[in-house]
């Protein structure tokens, strides 16, 4: 199915005022997808198929660091985390860095090294513990469908979520707001505490393109395919919008987040 049929078949179906719940229903933008209006579900396609969801799973790390981390402390990068494959920034074993940093650095740019490095840290030499600890967050939000099986979202049996699952952590995290701070980061540059300098730019390709996008987080493994998290505020309302494995995550979320704050407005002006 083409991109414009794709989006073109999600605007006649929005137009048939289907959005009161969110239904498992046609279009079929992504393998799952999940938006929601002004905090309220709106639309809904497969959200409760477990899928792998790849770097969404650092929305998990970042909240369990925010919430139980002192992210003033030094770093010092872990074997395993200098040999870290995918996104990553090159750490070597025994840098030392600001964990604030590091935590920036995973967000904006989804390192790997950065994330395994912090996990390892939090999690008292390996990322076992923190692993642990992400599942019962997980669990204390309600995502009864999700399993971690490592800190950085890599494909690995067992791992995944669902897009219902994700929003109630997309909700969480929006709550936090040091981590929201850094998701609407489109650059980032930091050093080591020996001086070797780092600059990175977002993954998130709507940040500073589409108007009024705030994050969240980007996502992609050859298991799960392109995933995104998309946070936007316009005009008062908020849009936030979960595609798992999405053929054209780019396209179809701009359609998506466009079409969510058509119908905001609409159903913000009064009947006449």
């Amino acid at each position: 199915m083409s991109r414009a049929f794709r989006l073109a078949a999600l605007l006649a179906w929005v137009s048939t005022g289907a959005v009161a719940a969110p239904v498992d229903a046609y279009p079929d933008i992504a393998s799952a997808y999940w938006v929601e209006i002004d905090g309220r579900p709106a639309w809904a396609g497969h959200a409760d198929q477990v899928l792998p969801v790849a770097s969404l799973a650092k929305l998990m790390a970042a909240l369990v660091l925010d919430e139980e981390a002192d992210l003033a402390a030094t770093v010092t990068t872990s074997r395993a985390a200098s040999a870290a494959t995918g996104t990553r920034l090159g750490l070597r074993a025994g840098d030392q860095f600001s964990a604030s940093d590091l935590f920036t650095a995973m967000l904006v740019r989804s390192a790997n090294d950065a994330c395994r490095a912090l996990a390892d840290w939090h999690g008292g030499g390996t990322d076992a513990a923190f692993v642990e600890r992400m599942n019962a967050r997980a669990a204390e939000l309600g995502m009864h469908s999700t399993r971690f099986a490592n800190a950085c979202g890599h494909d690995a049996p067992g791992q995944g979520s669902t897009a219902r699952d994700l929003a109630l952590l997309a909700r969480a995290v929006m709550a936090r707001p040091r981590i929201m701070e850094h998701a609407r980061r489109e650059r980032f540059d930091f050093a080591s505490l020996a001086g070797r300098r780092f600059s990175v730019r977002s993954t998130n390709a709507l940040l500073g393109q589409f108007p009024g996008a705030i994050g969240l987080k980007t996502g992609f493994t050859p298991g799960a395919g392109r995933c995104l998290v998309a946070l936007a505020e316009r005009d008062g309302h908020q849009v936030l919008a979960i595609l798992l494995h999405a053929p054209d995550r780019w396209w179809d979320t701009v359609g998506v987040l466009e079409l969510a704050f058509d119908q905001a407005r609409r159903d913000a002006t009064p009947a006449r």
